[in-house]
């Protein structure tokens, strides 16, 4: 194993970038190859398959602001971070480096490309971030999730390969367990969900919505609800007084398990988010986080909601009045939530690690 070639996966500390990275590095494992992962300090907080004897801390920094000062100090990092990275590289000896999104993805990539290192960048949403958009150039190779990323971009178009979002093992098996409608007068279970903080929205929204139900409906419910520290006795209090069956949390450590046993989820539509309920299979309600420059979550909850599997909703149309109706509608219409649980399966992928995996050994030549 020793001797094994060795992949070099880069990715932001974020579960969004994080999860697939770990995805690939299973099936990587699995084929006999070594794997570290290179990324920022938030990394060590993550409890999964990279323990810190398995991380290479890069400096890294993010571009926040326009401000001329703050750009030149982004720009130090990361050329600082590069430094770092090219360090990393001639110790390694990679045969492949692999970057997941994010800035944190810069400098070892960046590195990578000065030393004649091949590289592939992931991207999972359904607009390359900025981030891999600076990198698409300077890589050999593009990986999408989803189809069509890149036609507009015929440069680019010609390096990349829809391969999906590789899936944590968790998520595969989530992906066997059979989605089950509510029957009629029977229980509706509900996952609402906002990222990985959480989102104040669903809190403002959700609760409020569920106080506009008919009352025969309350003790239909079973909500799994993410809700922050601060507005958790706000959204308690609500449901309490409702005597609606809830579960509130600030984190769910076993969202997989709990997104296969929900009826229908009510989501921030996250790159990370929109390919787990595709590859598991759930009817959803997705409110994009408005404001983004590329306006990403918008285009992420696009695909679902054109392939039938969800319902796309703005966050200015995201009322109480507005939720309340449409939670009504498909609690009287079970047909309807199976239909977008199998249209949302068919827009997922659970063979993408091994796809990706492909491609990262093609590229290496190994």
């Amino acid at each position: 194993m020793d001797n094994a070639p060795l992949i070099l996966l880069a990715a932001g500390g974020t579960g969004g970038h994080l999860f697939p990275a770990e995805a690939l590095a299973v099936e990587l494992i699995r084929r006999g190859l070594r794997v570290r992962l290179a990324t920022d300090g938030r990394a060590l907080r993550y409890s999964g398959l990279f323990g810190r004897e398995s991380i290479e801390l890069v400096p890294s920094a993010t571009v926040r602001s326009r401000n001329p000062v703050s750009l030149a100090q982004t720009v130090l990092m990361l050329g600082y971070g590069t430094l770092v990275a090219a360090n990393v590289v001639r110790r390694l000896k990679p045969a492949a480096v692999v970057g997941f999104g994010g800035y944190p993805t810069l400098p070892p990539l960046m590195a990578a490309r000065l030393l004649g290192v091949p590289g592939v960048i992931h991207d999972a949403n359904a607009v390359l971030g900025r981030a891999n958009r600076f990198l698409s150039s300077r890589v050999n190779a593009i990986a999408t999730s989803l189809p069509g990323v890149l036609d507009r971009d015929p440069a680019l178009a010609g390096k990349a390969t829809t391969v999906g979002t590789p899936m944590r093992p968790a998520i595969l098996a989530a992906a066997a367990v059979k989605y089950t409608p509510p029957e009629v007068n029977g229980p509706l279970r509900l996952l609402v969900v906002g990222g990985s903080q959480g989102a104040r929205v669903m809190s403002d929204i959700v609760p409020p919505a569920i106080e506009q139900l008919d009352p025969a409906l309350w003790s239909r419910l079973i909500i799994t609800q993410q809700v922050r520290e601060e507005d958790m006795a706000r959204v308690r209090a609500i449901y309490d007084r409702l005597k609606i069956n809830a579960e509130l949390a600030p984190f769910f450590t076993d969202l997989p398990a709990r997104l296969a046993s929900s009826q229908l989820v009510i989501s921030r539509s996250g790159a990370g988010t929109v390919a787990e309920l595709a590859a598991i299979g759930r009817p959803s309600i997705l409110v994009p986080l408005p404001g983004a420059i590329d306006q990403d979550q918008f285009a992420n909850a696009g695909v679902l909601s054109q392939a039938g599997g969800a319902l796309r909703i703005a966050q200015n149309d995201f009322t109480p009045a507005r939720l309340a109706a449409e939670i009504s509608a498909f609690a009287a219409e079970p047909a309807r939530l199976t239909a977008m649980a199998e249209a949302a399966r068919g827009v997922g992928r659970l063979d993408a690690a091994e796809r990706l995996a492909d491609l990262v050994a093609k590229v290496a030549g190994i």
